[in-house]
């Protein structure tokens, strides 16, 4: 397609030489020629225009096993999927990583990925995501790989999930459907299950499919019945719906109930002036393992996305003795569904009632700064963009130097750890105890002995500086709050008034 003369020089002579109804074709091909450099930008090698617009194989996703007794126990556990996404905008690299990215969550969800394909288009097509000429494309693979499943890389309408089945002739589900089943398996505690279920019923709702008019019921009317009372009353489809909307009330009720009982913790946590730091980031950044490096936790830490969604708070010292929570939230990820933002507010309200974030980012992966754009996305969402923040680079060992050194320059405050091997761990702990805040007031008393509990107090919620024991009592030089300034005013020595 390219020459030594120019475009539109080659359309002249393609007009000169050829017959008339050839001349649409040579000005399509000057299109064509003279978008090669600005395509070339965005796309990277030039392909014709049927080649740009088929199905393109993304090689690597493939998780299928070798050896014969692991297959024969997978494939009776598994099934079978082929991941398809839409290209609408970035470069095919992006394009490659967020298909790579649900090949991930298919895996962590117990599914056998056997290829993966993208379409190039400018938005996903309204009937059946990739368009009918494609759709039948991806039912030949479908026939060919032996798949039972399709999951579409992006949240498909009622409609679109429809259509497409009604081609490909498998079962099909979107991004955010994968994520909710991911959820549901590894929801431990009562209040992770409630909001899972929650999501998933909203979800659910306005996808429900049923058969028209059919167990169509009587209307009802006077007693006994009679005329005018026979009739298309409550389908079947409008009584599940019914149910899921009193479900859903339920369920809000319950994860309300829930939601008090946290901010009554919250609350006390306020009241003893207890600091809290909570640790936000991407899932699988590292965020458990970093809670147990910190606290030795012993929360569960799995190469899986979604390990852990239950917040575990947990107890912290920092090096100048100081006590803080710590608290481990759920992880996020690019497109995280809305429905389960909301349905997790309660838990991700730690992240906004918190005194400091530590935003774990995963320093291996190929594209960290995606992951910090995601996670400072949903923080937006949870109204937390006013609390100070740390970004901790997790994973340093494995990490390219040039990303850990690009990272550490572009980020205002960010330090690179490895919760592995405990690498630069002490060093965040240094950072988090010159970011928390500090009591207000500094005082110095003369606490007596009879009155211990102020000098525990002044050690629980204040930060000493200095204490020395004397025959009159404990010699206190302590920051703390007004309310505990107050208490031990009366024991501020003479001279010191």
């Amino acid at each position: 397609m390219t020459s030594s003369s120019s475009p539109s020089q080659a359309a002249q002579r393609l007009a000169q030489n050829h017959p008339e109804g050839l001349r649409a074709d040579a000005l399509m091909e000057e299109d064509v020629a003279w978008s090669h450099e600005i395509d070339s930008l965005r796309d990277g090698d030039q392909l014709d225009r049927s080649d740009r617009a088929a199905l393109r194989r993304v090689a690597g996703l493939s998780t299928e096993l070798e050896d014969v007794t692991e297959v024969e126990y997978r494939q009776l556990r598994l099934e079978r999927v082929v991941l398809v996404g839409v290209w609408t905008s970035g470069t095919l690299l992006d394009a490659e990583n967020s298909l790579a990215e649900l090949a991930a969550l298919a895996e962590t969800a117990g599914a056998l990925v056997l290829d993966g394909v993208i379409q190039r288009r400018d938005k996903p097509d309204a009937a059946t995501y990739i368009g009918s000429g494609k759709a039948q494309e991806l039912q030949e693979l479908v026939l060919e790989t032996g798949a039972d499943t399709v999951i579409c890389d992006g949240e498909l309408s009622p409609g679109q999930l429809i259509h497409l089945e009604d081609v490909v002739k498998v079962k099909v589900i979107d991004r955010t459907a994968l994520i909710l089943d991911i959820f549901a398996q590894h929801a431990k505690s009562r209040e992770g299950k409630s909001q899972v279920a929650l999501a998933q019923m909203q979800y659910m709702l306005p996808r429900l499919r049923g058969w028209g008019q059919s167990m169509s019921r009587q209307m009802g009317g006077g007693k006994g019945g009679g005329l005018a009372t026979r009739g298309p009353g409550e389908t079947k489809i409008e009584t599940d719906r019914r149910r899921i909307r009193e479900k859903m009330a339920k369920m809000r009720r319950e994860i309300a109930e829930m939601k008090t009982g946290r901010q009554i913790k919250r609350q006390e946590r306020r009241r003893h002036k207890v600091p809290s730091v909570a640790i936000a980031g991407y899932t699988n950044a590292g965020k458990s393992s970093l809670l147990n490096r910190l606290t030795g936790a012993g929360v569960l830490v799995e190469n899986a996305l979604f390990a852990t969604l239950d917040p575990t708070v947990r107890r912290a010292e920092t090096p100048s003795g100081r006590l803080y929570t710590l608290a481990d939230t759920v992880g996020f990820v690019r497109h995280l569904p809305h429905d389960l933002v909301e349905a997790f507010r309660s838990t991700m309200e730690e992240v906004g009632e918190a005194d400091l974030i530590l935003h774990v980012v995963d320093g291996a992966h190929p594209m960290p700064d995606e992951q910090l754009a995601a996670v400072r996305s949903v923080i937006r969402d949870v109204g937390a963009t006013g609390v100070p923040e740390i970004v901790v680079i997790n994973k340093a060992d494995a990490a390219d130097p040039l990303t850990l050194q690009r990272l550490l320059r572009v980020e205002k405050r960010a330090i690179a750890v490895s919760a592995r091997t405990g690498a630069g761990i002490e060093e965040l702990r240094g950072h988090i105890d010159a970011l928390l805040p500090r009591p207000s007031v500094e005082i110095e008393a003369l606490v007596p002995y009879t009155h211990g509990k102020l000098v525990a107090r002044a050690h629980s919620e204040g930060e000493v500086i200095s204490e020395e024991h004397t025959p009159e009592g404990t010699l206190l030089k302590v920051r703390v709050h007004e309310e505990l300034a107050a208490d031990l005013a009366p024991y501020v020595p003479a001279g010191l008034h």
